[in-house]
Formats: C-alpha cells, structure tokens, sequence
C-alpha cells in the first residue's frame, strides 16, 4: 500500500522562491506541497498550514519574522501532540536569528541556496525526528554563538539541573548527539542495539524537557557539555 506523502507547507514573503521550493517539492512522489502563506500572520490563520508536517520558514520576514510565527505555532504543543516540525530558511549561515528559531522551537535551520537534494532530505529527515539537519551548517552556527550561550546560561539554570539527572550512560549518548551522530552511529560506537540507542535518546530528551535532537544540540552548548 502507497504511505501517504509527507505534507509540506511554506511560509516566506517571495512569491518566487515560494514557487521554486513548491515545484521541486512536488516533483518528489513522497512529499507534497499542502499549505502556503506569505507572511507570518497568514500563516497562524491557515488551519492546512497548522495540519502540515514540515514547515519551511523564512526567519526574515516584515511585520512577524520566523522566530515569531515559530514560538506562535509551536505554543502549547505537547510530546503527545508535536504539531508540525519547522525548518527555518535563512540567507547566510551565521544567522543568529536562526538560533533563536531553533531555541524557540524549530528542528533546525538551512540555508536558501542549498543544493536541491540537501533540501528535499531536510524535509524527509526532520520529519523522521532521527536526527540533526544540516549538521555541518547547524555546527557552524553554534560554534560562533557558543559563548553567548554558555554566558547566558546560570549554574542552576533549568538545564543545568536537567544535565546533571542523566545517568552515566544517558550522559555518553548525550555527548555523541550533541556531536551530530545518528542512533545508527551511536549504537554501533557503544556495541549497543539501535533499539537501545532509541530508549536512552527518548529518556535524555525528556529529561531534558527538548522537542527533538535539535534542541538537545542546543541545550548542550548552553551548558558546556560540547565546547566549539
């Protein structure tokens, strides 16, 4: 029997760019164009776009930028109801803004001028939840913003707190996620079964109180597990 293709919505202010993604998306047999919006206030108002698996959001647009609509979509999501996962779209690779979509939310960021098929990965990856997008992109980005993170973050922060309740071996799994490797990886480097691998990333992850990997990346920047 067909799965159902992945349904994707976009959200950016140029119409252009709206229709290059919504062609090479449609042009893919398991992903499928549901929802578009042109501005940030347009997208909370569009039930399709809420419905949507992958949102592709641009972080730079006028009146509600993508941090914005970000935060406003992913409100009051719980692990039982996720909603969609979003990706922000961003022009250069050192985008702070681009850090403040991951931490209010998004699974991760990619740039613009990607090649097509990093794109259309992106999308299929995120929407496993499996692992971090654009890892090399995402890396460069929390390495320049490292020390702002550690600086922002205080001894007894929340995740500090929730760093320290992980058990020795959650604490292992931890560092090789935050350093970009796949349950396969990690499983295979630990002589462990994937399965296994599976169980000690859905306790670290609610220990951590974090949507998906992404935010454990950043969660273990914040708190000096991972230094650039």
């Amino acid at each position: 029997m067909k799965e159902n293709p992945i349904r994707v919505a976009l959200v950016d202010d140029q119409l252009l760019v709206r229709s290059g993604f919504r062609m090479l998306i449609n042009s893919q047999p398991d992903l499928e164009v549901v929802a578009e919006a042109s501005t940030g206030r347009e997208a909370l108002a569009s039930p399709a776009l809420a419905g949507a698996d992958v949102i592709l959001m641009d972080v730079r647009m006028p009146e509600m930028n993508g941090i914005q609509t970000t935060e406003h979509l992913l409100a009051g999501r719980t692990k039982d109801s996720p909603g969609p996962r979003v990706i922000v779209l961003t022009t250069f690779d050192l985008d702070e803004y681009a850090l403040s979509a991951i931490q209010a939310g998004a699974s991760g960021f990619l740039l613009k001028d990607a090649p097509p098929e990093e794109l259309l990965e992106s999308i299929r990856t995120v929407f496993r939840g499996d692992a971090v997008i654009a890892p090399s992109t995402t890396r460069r980005l929390l390495d320049h913003v490292a020390p702002i993170l550690r600086r922002a973050t205080l001894p007894d922060s929340m995740h500090v707190k929730a760093v320290e309740s992980l058990t020795p071996r959650e604490r292992e799994v931890f560092g090789l996620i935050a350093n970009g490797q796949s349950n396969p990886e990690i499983a295979a480097g630990l002589f462990l079964s994937e399965a296994t691998v599976k169980t000690h990333v859905g306790h670290i992850l609610a220990k951590l109180n974090a949507r998906d990997r992404v935010q454990a990346v950043v969660i273990a920047y914040e708190t000096g597990v991972v230094s650039p």
